[in-house]
């Protein structure tokens, strides 16, 4: 038997900031056509309901925005690196993150 110290079990903060996993962290979103959030968020929480136009986790350039229309209040389990200004009128995001 392989005997674990506490703070080193690597595989386990591995999953732990798995896609699936609950949120590490939480922070208000002002919508930006130029800034990134740091870090990139797992997911959203909208708080009131409204389009919004995000650049996913993967883009490559800001031309690859995603409108997500009349989205309504709740989560929005999609990893982005920015929340457009342009395009979003949900209003009350919060970003998760690992």
């Amino acid at each position: 038997m392989t005997a674990i110290t506490p703070g080193t079990d690597t595989q386990n903060s591995q999953r732990s900031a798995a896609i699936s996993s609950q949120a590490r962290s939480a922070a208000t979103v002002s919508p930006s056509d130029s800034a990134d959030l740091v870090p990139f968020a797992k997911a959203l929480y909208i708080g009131v309901a409204g389009d919004v136009t995000i650049l996913p986790a993967n883009a490559t350039d800001t031309s690859q925005t995603v409108l997500f229309k009349a989205h309504p209040v709740g989560y929005m389990p999609v990893q982005c690196r920015r929340v457009m200004n342009t395009g979003t009128a949900a209003t009350n995001i919060v970003a998760l993150g690992a």
